[in-house]
């Protein structure tokens, strides 16, 4: 039996997520790892499938600023949609064996393994012919309302992309496009069926039971191989806010980053954090915790390094002196445009624009 390994990586930025699924896909291709079902949720965002219409985000692009959603080409099928908070996305990452090569087999079956997932929530749920995805509702009634997409891609009948099961996603987001291009329906999402929230974790757990069975795997659940974290150290406010960027040594790749570093065994975040700091820059401050935590792929390694980070802030005074450590040749501090040109990935950027809101001491 063919395993299936089940990774349940929380919030991941979307470019990450692509960056992840096109390395596992490489990696599963060369048969350095087995079939993988990645769930995660992502920040707001639009995605365009190969047949989109851009005339489908019925949204200004300054009303896209306004609610911090950001749009994104893929390759995937399909028109446009959303993802979000409080939605569960799946990308199942397998190389289909000889007697599952059929696009239509494929499709159906991720289909059953969401249709069957909300059946345990007590939702009956189907397929409407015409339209992709998992709906509640008949065809052709006023009230059919899809509440899970599917968009997927396959090349050498390895599967990348997937779906979306909305949980507690704000559906108000969802006015922003026409969803998957259909406008005779609307769209829905377990909280407003049920009529509570629902434990996103609970229905991780029932989509990793349910699509093992549905392909006939037998379920490995994976884990991260590093946990990570990113301090911003600042001063000021507003206009008047600095961060402090550190360069890496050219041995080290040269570029420039806020404060990170690996937990050391035994070793919490906010004791990592607390550390880094001070190896680092030789400052002794408190630290505060932004709630923030994303996975990532580490390099460009085959399999993929998987890395769990937490974003931390340290509100520094402005004549702060700093004292760099081994890994840093140069340190600056910088307004906050110029800090988020300069870091070159999108989690350093987040824990950025978290600390600029964050509560001072």
């Amino acid at each position: 039996m063919n395993t299936l390994t089940v990774f349940r990586l929380g919030r991941v930025e979307y470019e990450d997520g692509l960056k992840l699924m096109h390395l596992l896909g490489e990696a599963r291709l060369q048969e350095r790892i087995g079939d993988a079902l990645l769930l995660l949720e992502h920040p707001p965002v639009l995605t365009l499938g190969r047949a989109a219409k851009r005339e489908n985000i019925t949204a200004t692009d300054a009303r896209l600023a306004e609610e911090g959603v950001e749009v994104f080409d893929t390759n995937r099928g399909g028109d446009v949609t959303y993802h979000g908070p409080g939605q569960v996305v799946g990308y199942p990452i397998l190389l289909l064996p000889p007697e599952r090569r059929d696009v239509r087999r494929y499709v159906r079956d991720v289909e059953r393994g969401l249709i069957q997932t909300l059946a345990t929530f007590g939702l009956t749920a189907g397929a409407i012919p015409k339209w992709p995805g998992v709906w509640l509702g008949q065809e052709g009634s006023p009230d059919a309302r899809k509440i899970g997409a599917i968009g997927v891609h396959l090349s050498r009948w390895l599967t990348t992309h997937g779906f979306a099961l909305n949980v507690n996603t704000n559906l108000e987001h969802f006015q922003l496009i026409v969803p998957c291009g259909i406008r005779e329906a609307g769209v829905t999402s377990m909280q407003r069926e049920l009529g509570h929230p629902v434990s996103v974790p609970d229905v991780e757990e029932v989509l990793a039971r349910e699509f093992t069975q549905v392909f006939d795997a037998q379920r490995v659940d994976g884990t991260v191989d590093l946990r990570t974290v990113s301090v911003a150290v600042m001063h000021g406010r507003g206009a008047e806010a600095r961060v402090l960027l550190l360069r890496r040594t050219p041995e080290r790749g040269g570029f420039w980053q806020t404060v990170t570093g690996r937990l050391e065994p035994g070793e919490s975040p906010v004791e990592a954090a607390r550390r880094e700091v001070a190896e680092e820059t030789g400052l002794q401050l408190p630290v505060l915790d932004l709630a923030y935590r994303h996975a990532f792929a580490l390099g460009e390694s085959l399999p993929p390094k998987l890395v769990e980070e937490h974003g931390f802030a340290v509100h520094a005074a402005p004549d702060t002196q700093v004292r760099l450590g081994p890994e840093h040749d140069a340190f600056e501090w910088v307004d906050v445009p110029t800090a988020l040109a300069r870091l070159p990935f999108r989690g350093l950027r987040e824990t950025v624009t978290r600390a600029l809101s964050a509560p001072r001491p």
